[in-house]
């Protein structure tokens, strides 16, 4: 063994004891339709033993536009809940006091946006914001590489996310400033090397855009965090979080600087893979969820989210979500994944499938260092292209019968007609409208406009924090629509470049 666990570089995880002492957290992400509906999921969830809290934001609230935006319509709640203004964001947390949970948020290019809602939505809980504790997405990079919840051009994107870096740093010290994700990277159709080089390519660039602002990297490193996804082949996948620590590590220490062990140790949260679900014979995704949640362990995450087994045809209900949770808590009291770090630490077959996954992941991150670094390959479309050529070659072996995908092509099974679905109702979209009318009739219209005009000066002056000003006209109840719609006319927004691939 080259190294202990809780010893540099972290092959063999962040902690010496492992979950000894700490396990991880089960964090189930969640949201959908209304911010009371969400708040009812979110309940039962932390009742039945969930330990934080995941939200899960619609489509719109994700594109920074407002629910009554013509470009919503028939998607208001329906991949999440939906959030316009705090006072969204007020219900959504009513009566789950925020001192004392830590929450995630899946939200990228309005990252700082939402963030500002739930230190605003503190405040009115009598929080102060260094008590908050979570996780913040914040990957605008791979929005355009693989998922397209993108608004705004890359580099004034990453310009508020450095800025976010530097609020936290004076106002959130206790939140993770980023989730640098793997997760829809993978989800796009990349192999694991790819989910591994892509990523963490991804997260040096963080790292450039944050000492090129003028910050030190010991003072915000140790808040980066990543996002990988967990699939089925449980061996490869340990493997690439084995060799995702060791990486991550050299790479700090040796060319960013890094002495403090916290910037140099990668924390990662884990989900399931949703590609992998199947909607011919729902069911059988529960043991494909069970073996990629004890994948994720073994692989020593500090957090995970199951899917559900319907996943795959809607939202989850609450049952598929409670069996969800359940499989993760079988796993640690009942499966012994948890009882030494690194289960399969001197495996000489998972050993060697670390030290290949490694080296085909700094071919790529060497690769995009080449091309001008992360930036400019995904803004050539070589990231992209990479991915979408990859996604095309699995697709041909599952057509063809070399990749086997069970009740897909082999072994069918007649259609399952029992399956409860979860459905958001077009009345509840027009619901979230109306509330969305009342909060611009009774607030000050005035006061609202002067706040967006300092967002205009402040996106106009490079120099000029950004948060302080976004802050303001959330306070005065602008919409979330009408903060990212100030930026989006001082900064434009994105068009996807196509590449092919080489």
């Amino acid at each position: 063994m080259q190294d202990l666990p809780g010893e540099f570089p972290y092959t063999r995880g962040i902690r010496a004891d492992g979950y000894a002492t700490r396990p991880w957290t089960m964090r189930q992400y969640a949201g959908f339709a209304s911010a009371e509906e969400t708040n009812e999921r979110f309940r039962l969830l932390l009742e039945r033993g969930q330990t934080g809290l995941s939200v899960a934001f619609d489509l719109p609230t994700q594109l920074g536009l407002d629910s009554a935006d013509p470009l919503a319509r028939g998607e208001v709640g329906r991949t999440g809940v939906a959030v316009d203004s705090l006072d969204d964001m007020l219900r959504l947390f009513a009566g789950i006091p925020l001192g004392g949970v830590s929450t995630s948020m899946t939200i990228n290019a309005p990252a700082a946006v939402l963030l500002l809602l739930y230190e605003l939505a503190g405040a009115e809980q009598g929080v102060a914001p260094g008590e908050l504790r979570g996780t913040v997405q914040n990957d605008v990079l791979k929005e355009y590489a693989a998922r397209g919840n993108y608004i705004f051009p890359p580099r004034p994107s990453m310009r508020l996310t450095v800025d976010l870096f530097r609020y936290c740093n004076e106002r959130l010290p206790r939140f993770n400033t980023i989730s640098i994700s793997g997760y829809h990277i993978r989800e796009a159709g990349s192999s694991a090397a790819q989910e591994l080089g892509f990523t963490l390519a991804n997260g040096i660039a963080y790292v450039e855009a944050a000492l090129a602002a003028g910050l030190s990297v010991d003072v915000f490193a140790p808040r980066l965090s990543f996002f990988f996804n967990a699939h089925n082949d449980v061996f490869a996948e340990v493997a690439k979080f084995r060799a995702a620590r060791r990486i991550w590590a050299t790479v700090m220490r040796d060319r960013f600087g890094a002495r403090d062990e916290r910037s140099l140790a990668l924390r990662f949260h884990a989900q399931t893979g949703g590609s992998t679900l199947t909607a011919q014979g729902p069911l059988t995704n529960v043991v494909r969820v069970a073996l990629q949640a004890f994948a994720a362990t073994a692989g020593g995450c500090q957090s995970l989210h199951t899917n559900g087994y319907d996943e795959a045809l809607a939202l989850p209900t609450e049952r598929s979500a409670t069996l969800a949770l359940r499989t993760q808590q079988v796993l640690l009291h009942e499966s012994g994944v948890a009882a030494v770090p690194d289960p399969f630490g001197g495996s000489e077959y998972v050993e060697g499938l670390t030290d290949a996954i490694e080296r085909e992941a700094r071919a790529l991150i060497a690769e995009i260092d080449e091309r001008g670094g992360a930036v400019a390959a995904i803004e050539s479309g070589w990231v992209k292209g990479r991915i979408e050529d990859e996604a095309y070659a699995q697709q041909r072996a599952i057509e063809s019968g070399e990749t086997v995908i069970v009740g897909v092509n082999r072994f069918h099974d007649p259609p399952d007609s029992d399956i409860e679905l979860q459905v958001v109702t077009q009345a509840s979209e027009q619901a979230q409208i109306a509330r969305l009318e009342a909060v611009r009739a009774r607030r000050d219209s005035a006061a609202c406009e002067r706040a967006l005009a300092g967002i205009t000066a402040a996106a106009r002056a490079a120099s000029l924090p950004l948060l302080e000003p976004l802050r303001a006209a959330l306070a005065a109840r602008c919409t979330v629509g009408e903060v990212c719609g100030a930026l989006r006319a001082e900064w434009g927004t994105y068009d996807a470049q196509v590449s092919d691939g080489r």
